[in-house]
This record gives C-alpha cells, structure tokens and sequence, in this order.
C-alpha cells in the first residue's frame, strides 16, 4: 500500500477527530440517518448563533431594495409588471460574504473544543471568512485552495482570495487542480490536529440559518409580510440549506425557495483541460448538480448540506448574463459586488418578471469584489485561454468555447431544470451504497425527506431501478 492509499484508508478516523463529532450514532438504516437530531447535536440554539456572530460583527446585514432595477424590470417585462427586487448585502460581513455566518460558529466551536487551529479545503469566499474569525479569536489557519491548472496558471478570483486569506494571518497551500486536494487536506489535519471547518459540518450550516431569520424578519419591517420568493446562489448546498432552514424557524413557511446556478455544462470541474475555460470557480452547475444529487460527496462523513429537501426551483444562469448584472447592479444601484451573488440577481431580475407589482422577490446575498474578481480581469483571463466575449444573445453562449454578454436587459433568460431528474439521480447515487439493492422502510421514509416525494413516488423510482424494499 502506497502513501496515498495508506492515508486515504485512515480518512473517517482522521475526519472524526477533526471535527469531534461521532457521526455514526445517527445512522439507522443502510442509507439513512437522522438527520435532524445531528443538526440539533450541534448543542448552539439559533439564539446562541446569533450571539456569537455578533461577538466578531458578523450578521444583522442591510436588506436594500433595489428600486432600480425593479424598474428596469418592470419596463422589460411582457407583462409591464414585476415583483419588488430586494437584496441582503451580506458584503457587510467582516470578510465580506455570507460565509462569515459559516466561520463564525465553526471557528468558535474550535475554540470552545481546544483546538489551536482551524483547516479548510476551499477556493472560495470561505478560506478568507476561516481565516478572518480564526484571527479575531487567537487561532491559527491553514487554507488548502485548487488554483492552478499544469501550467501553474492560476485563476484571477482564486488568487484574490488567496491574498485575502493570507491578508488575515493564513497559511495558504495553493495546488494544482487533481485529486491532490483531498489528500493533502487529510494530511493537513493530521500533522496539525487542527479543527476541519468544513463548509458542510453541523456548525457549517447552522451559521447560515441566521441569514434566513434575518431575510424573514427584516422583510416584514421593511415591506409588511415575508418574501415570496428568495433565490439563492447554488453551490455545494449550504447555502440554500442554511436559509431555507432559516426562513422556516422565523415562520415563513410560504417563502419559495430558488437555486440559481451558472451553467457549465460540459465542462469537468476536475479536468486540468476545463479549469481555466470557465469564469465562475462557485455558484455553477459543476458543483450545484453533483452535491445535490449526492450530497455525502464532501469532506465529513454526513454532509449537513442537504438542497433537495428545501428546494422548490432551480434554475441556470450563462455566465455573459452574470457579468451583465454585475454591471447593471453598479450602474444603476451604485453597488459594485462580487459575482456570486449576482448569479441568483440575474435570475431574480427574470423570475420578477413573472410575478405582480405586489410581490417580493429577495437575493439572498452579495459578496465583496476585489482586483481578481472584477468584471475586466475575468474576461481578459477568459480571452487569453482562447475564450471569446460577444455580445448578442445569451441562448448561443457555449460554456467553454465563449461568454456572450446580452445586448439588452430584455435578452437575459432563465433555464429551468428538472428537479424530478435530480432526486431521481440522489435515489440511484445512494442505492449504490446498498448491499443487494435491498432496502427497509425506514430507508424509504428517508428518500422521501430527502427529495420531497411521496412514498409512492419513491418506491416507483425504486423499482424502475431494480431495486427492492425488505
């Protein structure tokens, strides 16, 4: 057996003492587990979270009505209507994205645990938010980032953040894009013995509910009831779960759910070829797609991220509308942000459109922008790996071959996708991990919470997959 192989074959024992947590008291079936008594095991109310993110000034972001755009909505509408468009700054936090609710909780829990530091595998917003709560509570971090294709060109937004995690006292391990990640990271915990603030643990998510309180509870101030619809970027799944799980303990059981998500389609977020064809490293179909339909892919043993449970809409974005939005939010709103969260602005600015004037539609959030995330690096980095930039129409946008930025406001469009598909596909991912094919009814009770459908529906998916129920 090979070092790899050796440490790989040790990842569950390294994984449970990174997170102090026995995940396997909550199983109960071949595949299910209880997942409702691991999110409560997290031991921190939703009072207790919103304390300790006010400790280190996170949380209590502006909601800000964007009267603008909702205009412009209205004006390119077929109908001449369209819902009030609402956005929660979440830019506000102190690292700049939402994913401080995340670190918040994760870093104190560290704290509160004895750890001396925190670990993270992320590109994203969240090694900076790790890094940023790891400094404001005496602990140090290590955040482990795929950046580089073989020839040791890095994404500009990566990089960006990359410098914003070391801005914040972080150790940054910068690889090449490959299987790597994973290894390294396992090797990172247990030469350290630091805390795995995993985007997908218990603390993870429950970080995020209170950026689904505060939608609930700030909408009723400011607007006199609950939103109707909140569209929420899409990722790995934290972030929609955390909200919606939110919005339901503030009481807006009404309030539907939206995941947007860039489409990608076509290219492999793991292919060295890919990496650098594509404009978004978040908020796209590479992960949005793969975590739904099997959430347990991720870095702890039950993933806390579970989208399809909340999920009523998903929808898919190009990437040329997104930067499009970026620009109208800054031109028309006097608000220059990132471009994750205007991936859920892009589809809001189209889902509006089918709603009435009295209506609300929020965007669940922003981020801060930097050099590397700017419209103008991006698409000058897209040019020089052979990507053409257009303007014309969205519909003729091909992920890896050309980014076509709509000629009017009227062009951007939204596509739906087939949520039946994709728990069709969580029910086939999780009866590979069944001996026999042979479930029990208390797995089948959990395929229904885990997709939303009736045990008629499931047992039906069931058997057009020859599977059978003990």
């Amino acid at each position: 057996m090979n070092k790899y192989e050796e440490l790989m074959s040790r990842k569950n024992e390294i994984m449970l003492k990174s997170v102090g947590m026995d995940y396997s008291k909550y199983e109960k079936g071949s595949i299910s587990f209880d997942y409702e008594k691991m999110m409560r095991d997290t031991g921190y109310s939703l009072n207790d979270v919103m304390n300790i993110q006010s400790e280190t000034g996170v949380g209590n972001t502006p909601l800000l009505e964007l009267r603008n755009l909702t205009e412009l909505a209205r004006r390119v509408s077929k109908t001449g209507k369209a819902a009030r468009i609402l956005v929660k700054d979440e830019s506000a936090n102190p690292s700049g994205s939402f994913k401080d609710r995340r670190a918040a909780l994760s870093v104190y829990d560290a704290k509160k645990k004895g750890y001396i530091g925190t670990a993270s595998a992320t590109s994203g917003n969240y090694g900076a938010a790790v890094a940023s709560q790891s400094a404001m509570r005496g602990l140090k971090s290590i955040i482990v980032q795929e950046c580089y294709d073989s020839r040791k060109i890095g994404q500009p937004e990566i990089i960006e953040k990359g410098r914003k995690c070391e801005c914040f006292g972080a150790e940054v391990i910068q690889l090449t894009v490959g299987p790597e990640l994973f290894y390294t990271f396992l090797k990172v915990l247990e030469d350290t013995g630091y805390y795995n603030a995993s985007l997908y643990s218990t603390c993870g998510i429950a970080g995020v509910e209170t950026l689904g309180y505060e939608i609930a509870t700030q909408c009723r101030e400011k607007i006199g009831k609950d939103p109707d619809v909140v569209v929420v970027t899409h990722a790995g799944g934290g972030n929609l779960t955390g909200t919606a799980r939110g919005l339901k303990k503030a009481g807006a059981y009404d309030t539907k759910i939206v995941g947007s998500s860039v489409d990608l389609t076509g290219l492999h977020m793991a292919s060295d070829n890919d990496f650098n064809r594509k404009s978004f490293t978040t908020g796209h179909t590479g992960f949005g797609i793969p975590f739904m339909t099997w959430p347990d892919r991720s870095d702890v043993p039950r993933s806390a991220a579970r989208p399809l449970r909340y999920m009523d809409r998903y929808v898919t974005v190009n990437q040329g509308q997104v930067f499009y939005m970026t620009e109208l939010l800054a031109q028309l709103e006097g608000l220059e942000r990132g471009p994750a969260g205007n991936t859920s602005l892009a589809a809001a600015f189209v889902i509006a459109q089918e709603m009435e004037n009295d209506q609300v539609v929020v965007v669940q959030e922003t981020e801060y922008t930097g050099a590397g995330k700017h419209i103008m690096p991006q698409l000058t980095f897209a040019k020089e790996n052979g990507i053409k930039v257009l303007v014309g129409d969205p519909r003729e946008e091909i992920p890896g071959k050309n980014i076509i930025i709509p000629e009017h406001p009227s062009k951007l469009i939204i596509k739906d996708r087939d949520l039946n598909e994709y728990k069709r596909s969580l029910i086939k991912n999780s009866l590979k991990h069944v001996e026999d094919k042979i479930l029990s009814d208390i797995d089948i009770d959990f395929l229904c919470e885990e997709t939303r459908l009736t045990k008629v529906e499931v047992l039906k998916i069931i058997e057009d997959l020859g599977a059978y129920v003990r």
